[in-house]
């Protein structure tokens, strides 16, 4: 959408805040020749919208400067750079790193590049312009974009020119005043700002959850390996459940020959099955926990595992062990009470 959106924005009633961001990508080359595609987020440095990185070295307010970078630690080494200061190219300009955060890259996704956003503007064009050359052949019109380095493409020469009207942005970013209702608000800028839509940060983020799990193979693989691990969960913990029924068989008859019901039978082959999902539960949970703390710190990797999200494994694991009783229940059944008192 053009920038001059971003002022339609600000004049809808209810708005408190906008802010624009830039999205776009290049081709970075680090300073050992080293090629690698990259993500650039263009926004404002000193904007309260985009904000909330957790900068490990360096300042955000350095970006200001022209033709300079943040990236996270975690892709430093996938990019060349290792230290505030060092300098790489992007397209044909040159750029320099001037703040590390953490726990703002994707996993799924190119290296991120923040930037402010008239130099993520520059970086866009990544110091071309373009020409449209046309040639009359056979009756008609070809038509070429040929793409010329600009004179003066050095970073200490020339600085990136300003948001102008016509630019492009990728998004706006809306703070709502206190107290207003967000759907009605959501209304007015999709009115004021044809072609757009509204969207709050859940709902953008539940979109792209969908999109990953629905629309790529991320979510089919990730579903296909949590039903195997469903399944051996279940093949395993049945065959421990039945191995030890095997063991205990003359015990269950014992019990069958003195008149105990089956309920009662059944009941002891499940709370076994409750417990061993219960210890086994807890150790693993601590496990992921930690893990999760280590591949946050080594590879930027976060591992999210809310309150809900741990019930919802642990009944998944009770539910298995219980499932997987099925198999020992299977062989108390079939026991004869008459085993008592056979030698």
């Amino acid at each position: 959408m053009p920038a001059a959106n971003l002022t339609l924005a600000k004049r809808v009633p209810g708005v408190a805040r906008a802010e624009p961001l830039l999205m776009g990508g290049g081709t970075w080359r680090s300073p050992s020749g080293e090629i690698n595609l990259v993500r650039v987020f263009g926004f404002e440095p000193e904007g309260q919208l985009f904000s909330g990185f957790d900068v490990k070295a360096g300042a955000i307010g350095n970006l200001k400067q022209p033709y300079t970078v943040m990236v996270d630690e975690s892709v430093t080494d996938s990019l060349g750079i290792q230290e505030i200061n060092n300098t790489a190219t992007l397209g044909s300009l040159g750029l320099k790193l001037v703040a590390l955060t953490q726990g703002a890259q994707s996993i799924t996704s190119s290296p991120y590049l923040f930037t402010s956003i008239e130099n993520a503007k520059a970086f866009s064009t990544a110091g071309l312009t373009a020409s449209l050359n046309c040639r009359l052949q056979s009756g008609d019109f070809l038509c070429t974009n040929i793409y010329q380095k600009s004179p003066d493409t050095n970073p200490t020469s020339s600085k990136p020119t300003p948001l102008s009207a016509t630019d492009p942005i990728s998004y706006i970013l809306v703070r709502a005043q206190p107290g207003e209702d967000i759907e009605a608000l959501k209304k007015r800028l999709e009115a004021a700002l044809p072609g757009s839509m509204a969207l709050t940060q859940a709902e953008l983020a539940d979109r792209t959850r969908r999109f990953w799990v629905q629309r790529t193979g991320v979510g089919f693989i990730l579903g296909l390996g949590a039903t195997v691990g469903v399944i051996v969960g279940i093949v395993i913990v049945g065959q421990i459940l039945y191995s030890s029924v095997s063991d205990h068989l003359k015990e269950f008859a014992t019990l069958k020959a003195m008149g105990v019901s089956d309920k009662v039978v059944y009941g002891i082959i499940i709370r076994q099955a409750l417990w061993m999902g219960i210890l086994g539960y807890l150790p693993s949970l601590a496990l992921c926990l930690g893990l999760g703390a280590w591949t946050f710190q080594t590879q930027g990797i976060m591992i999210l595992i809310t309150p809900l999200t741990a019930a919802g494994v642990f009944g998944l694991t009770i539910f298995m062990c219980v499932g997987s009783a099925i198999f020992a229940i299977q062989k108390i059944t079939r026991v004869d009470p008459a085993l008592v008192f056979k030698s």
